[in-house]
């Protein structure tokens, strides 16, 4: 059976992306979306965990037993959740500070554990790590676009602490974006991130009723046009 590459990549970062269509993985999403740096640490990590379980649920798949399928996928989801937790420890400790107990919790995200249940155990390796890959990144850009938003409209600037995750050469990336700016205390907290989540919806489902409604108008192709009349004299 043939794997088609596309649909699934399209479907991990729009048609079917986990935090704005499946809308999995809210708890973390909204939590540490204060910042751009947060949101790619979370992100980073979520897509690693993402690859790893489907490569190691696809590989298998065959072996594992019907009636235990579901604990051993939480086993090999925390193994490499608590490989990562280490790695930042040794790597980024205080952005593993800061994001604190919702490095454990990629354990639950419902993504993740989705992921393998519904696509890896059933598709061969290489369609089960691009599936992964692409639904990690989608998750990651929701996650930074949220993170860029709530940042610039809280503070006024961009990329604050960027050297939390790429070390001392980052230190100075901030991008300041409004000079003298008192500040959104609003888009920091809690509330904004709902707000902020529910306008990045709204506005996904709104370039998508405009693409349905391109596709309707535009004539099709699939039927052979019409024979022209030829008027023969003799």
């Amino acid at each position: 059976m043939s794997v088609d590459y596309r649909k699934i990549s399209l479907d991990g970062l729009w048609h079917n992306n986990p935090a704005l269509v499946q809308l999995l993985g809210l708890c973390p999403l909204l939590a540490v979306t204060a910042s751009v740096v947060n949101a790619m640490g979370l992100g980073l990590a979520s897509t690693l965990v993402l690859v790893s379980s489907n490569l190691t649920v696809s590989l298998f798949r065959k072996l594992v037993p019907e009636t235990v399928r579901l604990p051993i996928f939480v086993m090999i989801i925390a193994s490499f959740v608590t490989a990562i937790e280490l790695l930042m420890q040794a790597l980024t400790y205080e952005l593993y500070l800061i994001l604190g107990i919702f490095i454990p919790l990629i354990v639950t995200n419902c993504a993740i554990m989705g992921r393998a249940d519904a696509f890896a155990v059933k598709n061969p390796v290489r369609a089960s790590v691009v599936d992964g890959l692409m639904m990690g990144l989608g998750f990651s850009i929701v996650l930074i676009l949220l993170g860029g938003m709530r940042e610039l409209l809280g503070t006024g600037a961009l990329f604050a602490n960027m050297h939390l995750l790429f070390g001392e050469a980052a230190r100075n990336w901030q991008v300041v974006i409004f000079s003298d700016y008192k500040g959104f205390l609003f888009a920091i907290l809690p509330p904004g991130a709902f707000v902020g989540l529910g306008l990045m919806i709204a506005l996904k489902n709104v370039i998508d009723m405009r693409l349905e409604e391109k596709q309707k108008a535009a004539p099709k192709t699939d039927e052979p046009p019409p024979s022209k009349r030829v008027r023969v004299t003799g």
